[in-house]
């Protein structure tokens, strides 16, 4: 597959041919969905917690007596069924992360790329520098590129400047390559890579 280059400025800057191996898969959902679920698994806090009956604390006392009153026999105020009382069955603090195999997850990566380039959702673009901070003036490049809904990947490190002026930016996401995810390829509409990234992506997943 190939495709044009261009600048921040929407200057050509000739033309690249991505790797059928890495962008030209036919992509398969099972994958994908398998690695999204384990990014979104692993992320939980798992903090949530409640306190159960052996961690209120009142009073153990035998509410009445045994027989003569013709309610139910009830023993400690903890009880579950008790206002006050602990909770059944309630949540506690522990880890949600499940196990994905590494091989699945990088395979996964390459299945998330191959959908991107089907769907003519990736964007190659020189290098992503800007010579002044500045929101508004990247902005508007964007709009110019049609670039309202993406994630752009960097190379090993995001220049100071081109971050400082994207974080205000609604709906566009800014990485270095190594943080690269399945999650963040589809939940943006357009994938932008710098020449910079796509060199690293393929000699990586090669």
């Amino acid at each position: 597959m190939e495709l044009k280059i261009t600048t921040l400025d929407g200057e050509a800057k000739g033309s690249v041919n991505l790797s059928d191996n890495i962008f030209g898969l036919e992509p398969r959902q099972d994958l994908i969905q398998r690695c999204i679920v384990w990014q979104l698994a692993k992320r939980r806090a798992g903090t949530h917690k409640v306190k159960g009956r052996a961690e209120i604390w009142r009073t153990g006392k035998k509410m009445y007596k045994q027989k003569g009153t013709g309610g139910a026999r009830h023993g400690s105020q903890r009880a579950n069924l008790f206002r006050g009382g602990g909770r059944s069955f309630g949540p506690v603090v522990r880890s949600h992360e499940i196990g994905l195999p590494k091989k699945v997850r990088v395979l996964a990566l390459k299945h998330a790329l191959s959908a991107k380039a089907k769907d003519g959702g990736i964007v190659i673009i020189e290098t992503a520098t800007v010579t002044e901070a500045k929101t508004k003036a990247l902005k508007t490049r964007f709009a110019a590129l049609g670039l309202a809904n993406a994630l752009i990947i960097d190379g090993a490190e995001v220049d100071n400047g081109f971050r400082l002026a994207t974080r205000n930016i609604p709906n566009i996401d800014v990485l270095p390559v190594q943080g690269i995810n399945v999650y963040d390829i589809l939940r943006r509409n357009t994938l932008v890579l710098t020449r910079a990234a796509l060199d690293a992506l393929e000699a990586r997943l090669k």
